[in-house]
């Protein structure tokens, strides 16, 4: 099978090969090592080398100082926070405080089109090999950033105390999202077969909020951001860290055709917990610890976790790190023993 081929096949539960697979997004920090235990030069080689699946597209986003569009709004009151190694969601935001909708405008809100790269777009998506699954790394966290716009206690203090404050917020995050995501779109249409976005909902045991608060004030948004992906033919990706099982349902409802990351040990994320739930008829991608197996255990025992995981979900689960950033606390070693069980 292609790599593609494997991918739309483990997501619509349909025999395979193997599983597909994702290495996640190893942050720079990681790469020196990873890089000198596969005896690679690059990411490219690195992918190539392991025989991953997915190939993600960062946006080009050329707006200072993080230049990621993950950070498109100078929402914090401490500037350094603006730089995505040092973002925080409790930081004092531009709107802490503020209970009125119309100071919505207040805010100096960016265009995404005096800072998306389309050209550079377009080369990223091209330049993939056509067999790989392309897919585009949007994020689209309307409720993250919306977080950081107040500060997050202030901000879900807003949802409960002054809620048609805290709907202008995120209002005005989705359509910036949904406007981003557009020029995107257009920019990559053909060259794009996948799409990742979401938002933080977890905490280690639980929703951060609840699940009622979150179908009302958030998953409109994600609707509108799960229905404008599908109308280009995306398949969609729909990341949350923690405890969400909740609310899974809720997303598949949506359209969203793949749940990461399954943060393995969040309560009730464990995989035979998903099995038992929706094997058969709904897609996963993670599964493999990230928190305390790929940081502290043996090539031995991530082969092991691998294998139950595969015997589990024979299709069904995209195999993957149980978050989306591989740090550089994981021994490389650890990576490879993930690929190698997943490959043989």
């Amino acid at each position: 099978m292609t790599h593609k081929e494997r991918f739309l096949a483990t997501i619509a539960n349909k025999p395979v090969d193997r599983p597909a697979s994702w290495l996640g997004l190893p942050v720079p920090s990681a790469n020196k090592a990873l890089f000198a235990h596969f005896k690679v030069s690059s990411l490219d080689e690195l992918k190539h080398k392991i025989d991953d699946d997915i190939y993600p597209i960062e946006v080009p986003y050329n707006f200072p100082p993080s230049n990621h569009i993950a950070c498109a709004f100078n929402f914090a009151k401490v500037s350094h926070l603006d730089k995505p190694d040092e973002r925080t969601l409790t930081a004092p935001g531009f709107f802490e405080g503020m209970t009125d909708p119309a100071l919505v405008d207040t805010f100096d809100w960016p265009d995404p089109a005096l800072y998306l790269d389309v050209e550079e777009s377009r080369r990223l998506a091209q330049s993939i090999p056509e067999d790989y699954v392309r897919m585009g790394v949007m994020w689209s966290a309307h409720f993250q950033d919306a977080c950081a716009a107040f500060g997050m206690e202030d901000a879900l203090m807003t949802m409960m105390c002054a809620p048609e404050m805290f709907q202008a917020v995120i209002d005005r995050i989705t359509d910036f999202s949904l406007k981003a995501n557009q020029i995107f779109y257009e920019a990559t249409k053909g060259y794009l077969d996948a799409v990742l976005i979401g938002n933080d909902f977890g905490s280690q045991v639980a929703l951060m909020v609840a699940p009622e608060d979150i179908r009302q004030y958030v998953l409109p948004g994600t609707k509108k951001l799960v229905e404008q992906a599908k109308s280009y033919g995306l398949t969609v990706i729909h990341h949350s860290c923690g405890s969400i099982f909740p609310i899974i349902e809720d997303l598949y409802e949506l359209g969203v055709d793949v749940i990461h990351p399954i943060q393995a040990l969040a309560k009730d994320m464990d995989a035979p917990n998903l099995k038992n739930h929706f094997g058969g008829c709904r897609a996963f991608c993670g599964g493999v610890d990230a928190q305390y197996l790929l940081v502290n255990g043996s090539a031995s025992e991530v082969a092991e976790k691998v294998n139950e995981l595969k015997n589990l979900f024979p299709t069904g689960l995209i195999i993957s790190p149980s978050h989306e950033a591989v740090l550089p606390d994981i021994d490389p070693a650890n990576i490879e023993a993930l690929f190698n069980a997943v490959n043989n």
